[in-house]
């Protein structure tokens, strides 16, 4: 039964001190012995980090409401989520989340709302979380919602699609050196000649070093392709885009699916994308090849290896890079970070929960 509780917040009226008591309500901290699966909390749409000590960072949507969760024992237990802000209409819905990413002073979050505007926030020595700056530097062009973000140390990259100048859908970039408290002028990283770039597909964002990796999903000639855009300046320059894989998928629609991106150990960009129903893993400059059936696919690479993880037949499964295919729990939109060369952990979201799954490779 659903306490008075959680039915005034899920109407999304936000109360600090209701918001705080629900949270406490929502959280498990401690995975079920019959069920390793970890209930972190209500929400949406999770997006997970990982700091050099290992800690896992999660952030995650419901309502207006912008929700953090860390772990520091490897996945085996998460803290009571935390409110970072109370963002008035915030995207946390089909696909459209929040975005967390490790700096050198700590998480930073982005979160964009349903008027097509980006915010960032950081958490402070003293633990409290706090708005920096926004992110677009024209009012209002995010308003499909979708952006990405990665850092290494105090360079932060975020991408996002955007209608500025035009009014049609392009891939805009803005890079942070100082771990996210300002962001420097937005560039046009992308603008299709034919149109305008696929209007409902998530971006991704990898950063390492001074590489700075982009991938989007393109829509040139009616086909329904990812694209890469690579920056070896720490976001200053980008090279020419290149099209992922051999062969194209002409689709009169939007397949609401923008696929994974990780950098190597050489420092080069590996990646995963469906196409129809078929979950394909690519190289730039190499043809696709086929992993699985389903859709919602992300990928971490471990120790020189790739792992995968997708959304199959109203299942979250994990592909191991020795072969090895896991059913983690129901869900969808799953999200990896590594832990170790040994171990990984999974997010994902159910029926409006929050859920994580460590597991031994």
């Amino acid at each position: 039964m659903i306490s008075a509780i959680e039915t005034f917040y899920m109407k999304k009226t936000y109360c600090p001190g209701i918001a705080l008591l629900l949270l406490f309500f929502t959280a498990s901290s401690q995975p079920n012995e019959k069920n390793p699966d970890i209930l972190i909390g209500k929400g949406q749409l999770p997006n997970i980090a990982a700091d050099k000590n290992g800690s896992l960072h999660v952030v995650y949507g419901t309502g207006d409401s912008i929700l953090y969760s860390v772990s520091a024992n490897g996945g085996e237990s998460f803290s009571a989520p935390v409110l970072i802000a109370a963002l008035p209409q915030l995207a946390a819905f089909a696909m459209r989340g929040p975005q967390i990413a490790i700096t050198k002073e700590g998480p930073l979050v982005t979160a964009c709302t349903k008027q097509g505007n980006i915010f960032s926030y950081k958490k402070n020595a003293n633990g409290k979380w706090q708005q920096t700056a926004r992110v677009n530097d024209v009012d209002t062009v995010a308003k499909e919602m979708f952006m990405a973000l990665g850092a290494d140390g105090n360079q932060v990259f975020a991408a996002w699609l955007d209608l500025r100048n035009n009014k049609r859908n392009k891939i805009v970039g803005a890079l942070s050196k100082d771990g996210g408290k300002t962001w420097l002028k937005n560039s046009i990283l992308y603008a299709s000649p034919d149109s305008s770039v696929c209007e409902c597909c998530k971006p991704s964002v990898a950063v390492k070093g001074n590489h700075v990796y982009v991938m989007f999903r393109n829509w040139l000639q009616g086909n329904r392709d990812l694209y890469l855009l690579h920056s070896a300046d720490a976001g200053k320059s980008f090279a020419a885009v290149q099209k992922l894989g051999v062969n194209s998928w002409k689709l009169n629609g939007c397949p609401m699916d923008g696929g994974g991106l990780a950098i190597n150990d050489k420092d080069a960009a590996e990646t995963v994308w469906r196409r129809n129903n078929t979950i394909y893993s690519c190289r730039p400059g190499e043809a696709e090849t086929a992993i699985g059936e389903g859709r919602g696919c992300t990928i971490e690479t471990v120790n020189g290896h790739n792992v995968y993880a997708w959304s199959e037949n109203g299942q979250v499964v994990v592909l191991t890079a020795q072969g090895n295919k896991k059913t983690v729990g129901k869900g969808q939109l799953p999200a990896l970070k590594k832990i170790s060369n040994k171990n990984i952990v999974c997010v994902w979201e159910n029926e409006h929960q929050v859920y994580a799954h460590a597991i031994s490779l």
